[in-house]
């Protein structure tokens, strides 16, 4: 039996820690009350950058160091790096080639970044398990998500209160004896297509007169993301049912950290066994595209996830599209 397993997953936040009293002091000053908000959303406390020198591209280079250091890796080990953002540093070249560069990978890595919003750690990492199954000269890759999108959403408050800046590097490496990547389950209901926008008004329109920088921020219409929480009830059944698997089975759950309303909702619905449901969104916020990542991270560290565990990952993209995962750790 041979999979394309995690070998290894590291992280990487700014130092800045602040508590919901920092976005409820911030938004009471703009005649906005988001106290009820950052309750309800499971909020404690989260990192965000307040150091000009720090970006989306810069936390994925330290948290990338981190996981090939943890492995006694070099990137020219790897043979392919995918970079994931909604909140990229740039456009031109790839982040995954800047990554390559400040790195210093080999001749021969394939490089390229993709965009799926939130989903884009769980939609890379699935991408690179079938690529590798179906290319046995790519035998290790890196995986590499981050968001910054404080510095696009001051005004925001659903996002500025709750999303937090983070990076996450992960390594996937073919392996015996593990069945990796078992399956996947994508649903997607553009019914709120428009509902978050970035850039507002959209790149060709950057440099028109009328508009400022401020108008290229983050464009938010809150809607009732209930019916999100129903497509990953219903798809991870399908992902279950399909592989024959119960719930018993699995050793862990790694769901959005939007909202531990969803969560619960998710949970309770499929009568999970909370002890293997990971809630980490008190702690970090919601750290957009690497949330379920960040949840793997903190029980591999608890020790809740060990070698062999099946695992069910779950996430949905702003438009918006829900994608499962079931996976053997």
């Amino acid at each position: 039996m041979r999979g394309v397993q995690i070998r290894d997953i590291q992280i990487y936040h700014p130092a800045n820690e602040v508590d919901n009293e920092y976005f409820i002091n911030y938004f009471a000053e703009r005649g906005t009350d988001v106290t009820g908000l950052v309750t309800a959303l499971g909020r404690n406390k989260r990192f965000i950058i307040d150091n000009p020198e720090e970006n989306t591209l810069t936390m994925a280079v330290q948290a990338s160091k981190l996981v090939l250091d943890k492995t006694g890796l070099q990137a020219k080990d790897v043979d392919l790096i995918i970079f994931t953002s909604q909140t990229p540093e740039y456009l031109l070249p790839s982040n995954a080639l800047k990554l390559h560069s400040l790195l210093g990978g080999d001749l021969s890595t394939i490089c390229f970044d993709i965009n799926a919003n939130c989903a884009g750690m769980l939609v890379a990492i699935e991408q690179a398990c079938r690529y590798m199954a179906s290319n046995p000269r790519v035998e290790r890759a890196l995986v590499v998500g981050g968001d910054y999108l404080s510095v696009h959403s001051p005004e925001q408050p659903v996002y500025y209160s709750n999303f937090a800046e983070s990076a996450v590097a992960v390594i996937l490496e073919q392996a015996e004896g593990t069945r990796g990547l078992i399956d996947s389950v994508y649903q997607t209901d553009t019914s709120v297509i428009d509902n978050s926008l970035f850039p507002a008004h959209g790149l060709s329109n950057l440099y028109r007169e009328e508009y400022t920088a401020k108008d290229a921020q983050v464009e938010f219409t809150p809607f009732d993301d209930s019916v999100c929480a129903e497509s990953a009830i219903n798809s991870i059944k399908i992902l279950l049912e399909r592989n024959n698997m119960d719930k018993e089975e699995i050793g862990g759950f790694m769901f959005s950290q939007f909202t531990i309303g969803n969560i619960k909702r998710v949970s309770e619905s499929l009568g999970l066994d909370m002890d293997k449901v990971v809630y980490i969104g008190d702690k970090y916020g919601y750290t957009a595209s690497t949330s379920p990542l960040l949840a793997l991270y903190e029980a591999v560290q608890a020790g809740k996830v060990k070698r062999g565990d099946y695992l069910v990952f779950w996430t949905v993209g702003a438009g918006w599209q829900n994608v499962s995962l079931l996976l053997q750790y």
